[in-house]
Order: structure tokens, then sequence, then C-alpha cells
């Protein structure tokens, strides 16, 4: 290598250009994210399955895999399944009082699942309610082979990681027969493929906010959720009663967006609240001078006689 190359390759390290080495966590990252490309590719074309199948590219096992929105629909609460304990349990038995986020994967996944739990655990660190976690986690396993022993494993684990003593009494992994695993991932339009020659399962990735009757009210998609998206929903799913006057506020500046799962902001309800707090401070403002004013011309009068 010329005196010239080495040069250029060293003000190229300089610059950040690719020869500089990834940080650890971002090559793994990278790597498990590589690994479960395909299911990942079956969550992304969901849109694409849902308004053209003739411009579906997927391969034939996953064209049936999606995702859809059936926003205000019912969950069947009185199907049962299993909770990690093997008890028998009606869906029912979680709602009536809370907001619920419920997941669905299947807990020997080696690639999709995995990330995605880990991502809604990071999320939930991020929010506080103030005392305790008012809502319900409950993870379902669209895996009839599952069984209460590896749902148990699997919230042991996810407890650990989450780190707040008492949690786990409001987070309840399930597992089911296949008739009632079908009637929960159809009500949620969650649609998914088996493939007998690898025994894994091609599906989509996202996690669904349900109201404390039941009912479906938001989809939020992917492995990653923000913190301030998720407890949005949750305010809104129950019905305000949770949050605070800061949520209020985030509310009225954004707007759920169903095709991305996302809060975006509104520029021109921020404009009217900024008029509004501005026009506040100013009335504020000339009241307190006229007070001032007046007191003062009140003491004048009263030194005068």
């Amino acid at each position: 290598m010329d005196a010239v190359s080495r040069a250029r390759n060293a003000d190229d390290a300089a610059r950040g250009h690719p020869a500089v080495k990834e940080p650890r966590r971002a090559r793994s990252l990278r790597v498990a994210c590589g690994l479960s490309a395909w299911s990942l590719i079956a969550w992304s074309a969901v849109a694409a399955h849902a308004h053209d199948p003739r411009a579906d590219t997927r391969p034939a096992a996953l064209r049936e895999v999606a995702f859809d929105q059936r926003v205000n629909e019912q969950i069947p609460l009185d199907v049962v399944f299993h909770d990690e304990g093997g008890r028998s349990v009606r869906l029912g038995e979680y709602f009536g009082v809370q907001p619920t986020i419920l997941v669905l994967v299947y807990y020997r996944c080696r690639d999709l699942c995995p990330l995605l739990l880990d991502g809604v655990v990071r999320t939930l660190r991020a929010i506080s309610f103030g005392a305790g976690d008012p809502y319900h986690l409950l993870v379902v396993s669209f895996d009839p082979r599952d069984t209460p022993a590896i749902a148990a494993s699997k919230k042991a684990d996810l407890a650990r990681q989450y780190g707040r003593p008492g949690a786990e009494t409001g987070w309840h992994f399930l597992t089911g027969e296949e008739a009632a695993i079908r009637s929960l991932t159809q009500a949620v339009g969650f649609h998914y493929t088996y493939d007998a020659a690898t025994e894994q399962y091609g599906h989509a990735a996202g996690l669904v906010v349900l109201t404390p009757q039941g009912k479906i009210y938001r989809y939020m998609y992917g492995i990653e959720f923000s913190p301030r998206d998720l407890r949005l929903s949750l305010v809104e799913a129950s019905g305000n009663k949770l949050g605070s006057v800061i949520d209020q506020v985030l509310l009225f500046c954004y707007h759920y967006d169903p095709a991305t799962g996302k809060y975006s902001l509104l520029v021109m309800k921020v404009l009217r609240l900024a008029g509004l707090m501005t026009v506040g401070v100013l009335a504020t403002f000339i009241i307190v001078m006229c007070l001032s004013d007046r007191r003062r011309l009140v003491d004048a009068g009263g030194g005068a006689q």
C-alpha cells in the first residue's frame, strides 16, 4: 500500500467512515435483527398485503402474515387459556378496571419474539404512573405446543429485567389450545403461518392496547416503542383516568396515526396552545400592573390627606 492510500485510509477513519469499528451493542443488535429478517420483512409488508396482493413480493409462506387493525372491536372475553401457574383462566378475568397491553408471541421463538419482549420491557421501564403500574401486561403464546412451565420461565426472566418489585402481579403469560388461540388472534387481526420444515412461525411484531372493557384501542408496530406513545395510549384507553395534566397537554398537541402506530405532533394545535398561553400571560401582567397602579393611587391619596 503506497503512502497516498495509507493517508486516505487514515483520513476515512478520522472522518468516521466504515473503517471505524462499530460499538459492540450496535453490532450485536444488527446481527440479531439480521437473523430475524424473514419475520421483519413479513411485518413491514403488511400494507402491501392489505392493499394489493399482486404487489406482494414476499415468499409464499409469508404472504398470509399480517397485523390488521380492528380498532373498537371486542376481544373474546369468554375464551379460556392457562396462566403461567397452569390455572385455567378466562380472558375476562383481566379486564374491568385497567387498560391492558396485549403482546402475541411464541415462547420458543429464537429470533423475533425475544427482541419484541425486550423492547416492551425497556419501554415499560421508562414509564411510571406513580403508585404501582395501573395496567395489565398480557403476553399470549400463539403456539399451542407452549406450556405453562415455559411461560413461567419467560415471565421470571422478564420480571428480573424489569426490576420493579411487585410488577409480576399485573403481568400474565398465557398458553392455550388451538381454538382459543385462533379466537383471540383473529379478533385482533393477527395472522401468522407455520413452517413445518423449520418448526418456526412467520408472524408480525407489535402490541395492542386494550380498554378496561376489552376493546381494541391502539396498535403499535415493531420491536421498539416510544415510551411517550405507549403512555399516551394507556392514558386514552383508560378514559383519561390515568396520567397527569402534562399527559392531557400532550394529548391536545399529539395525534395518533393508525398507519404508523405512532403519535405525531399537530403543529396548529401547538400554535393555538402557545397563543392561549401568551394571551394568559399578557392578561395576568396587565391585571397585576393595573392593581399595582391602583394601590399606588390609593396610597398617594391617603398621604395627601
